[in-house]
């Protein structure tokens, strides 16, 4: 299957399914879905992220429905999720959006605008996308999501909890990059996409900073394919079981298996095992918190042991550790700023 083939079926589901769901206003693509050519070969371990558009609204705040997620729809993994339509408003706040901006470079990325309102913005976005003024106010958004993951740390939450309060945050370190590049600010794949950004512009000396932010710059690839089977383990044993409310439930099942287990295996086979290691934490944390909240009646010793195993391999022993990392990654935003600056004034694709 192509990438052509896999947004056709996006724009089927929507079509079908989505558009007749209350407060529905559109829908568009994101993700890897709008940077790579139609021809593409659609690679198993991925899916197709959609951000669907809803226009209700209780008082100033939006009341959303539950994201429908990740599924199967013929044969291929979509994801899909909602924003409130006051977030699209004018073509200002989609272009300082480093989540939204690029899905409004061409109107091929819109799935569905019975209103026109997505297509409107598309002449402008696109026209502005690549001007540094807004490729820097991107990045500062970038960098501004990270302090907020910090300055919203709860010290007094479960440690899987305050880990993912600190692996999201220190990975977002990669969108700085990526953004100053005009790259995809992918998830999964993000260390990959930024060493190979880095190499390009001679700048490969900074990719083992970024993976000593996240402990794993010395980590080999035998210890990491330990890591990857010890998360296999938990993965089985919650899979399909989340009865709470999780954002990131529909990832934890057989249908989301291909993107967690399957990739990460993927990039350890491609000698990317380092690559590897940033959604290993953060899938082995979420499996925690099912584990912790909808399954208390199984027996977790093996699986905390893993857990504190692959943190103990990423030099966080403790809280204390955990809090130190914090601490490092605040100090390290500005000489990310600087490499990001550095990239933009090198890159030939940036409007002045």
């Amino acid at each position: 299957m192509n990438l052509d083939q896999a947004r056709a079926a996006a724009r089927q589901w929507v079509a079908h399914e989505a558009a007749a769901m209350e407060g529905f206003q559109g829908a568009f693509l994101t993700g890897s879905a709008i940077w790579l050519p139609g021809t593409a070969t659609f690679p198993p371990t991925s899916d197709v992220d959609m951000i669907l558009v809803h226009g209700g609204t209780t008082g100033s705040a939006p009341e959303l429905p539950t994201a429908p997620g990740k599924f199967r729809f013929r044969d291929v993994v979509l994801e899909a999720s909602w924003i409130p339509a006051r977030e699209l408003r004018s073509p200002d706040l989609v272009l300082g959006n480093y989540h939204l901006a690029s899905s409004f470079r061409s109107a091929d990325h819109i799935l569905a605008d019975p209103s026109g309102t997505l297509g409107e913005l598309v002449p402008v976005v696109s026209r502005d996308y690549a001007k540094r003024l807004w490729v820097a106010r991107r990045v500062d958004h970038a960098r501004d999501k990270i302090t907020r993951g910090l300055e919203s740390w709860d010290t007094t939450a479960p440690l899987h909890q305050q880990v993912l309060s600190w692996v999201f945050p220190t990975g977002v370190t990669t969108h700085m990059l990526l953004l100053a590049g005009l790259r995809n600010a992918t998830v999964r794949r993000r260390y990959v996409a930024v060493r190979d950004l880095l190499a390009e512009y001679d700048r490969l000396d900074f990719y083992d900073e970024l993976l000593d932010l996240l402990g794993c710059a010395r980590l080999g690839s035998a210890a990491v394919g330990d890591h990857l089977e010890a998360l296999v383990r938990i993965f089985d044993a919650v899979t399909g079981r989340a009865t709470s409310r999780f954002p990131f439930a529909a990832d934890l099942t057989e249908v989301g298996r291909p993107v967690a287990i399957d990739g990460g295996r993927d990039l350890i086979a491609r000698g990317d095992h380092r690559e590897a290691v940033f959604w290993i934490v953060v899938t082995y944390s979420r499996c925690l918190a099912v584990l912790q909240t909808d399954l208390p009646q199984l027996d977790r010793k093996s699986f905390d042991d893993g857990y504190r195993t692959l943190l103990a391999d990423l030099g966080i022993g403790s809280a204390r550790d955990l809090q130190a990392r914090r601490d490092r990654l605040r100090a390290s935003l500005p000489r990310v700023r600087d490499v990001a600056d550095e990239i933009m004034s090198a890159n030939p694709d940036i409007q002045q």
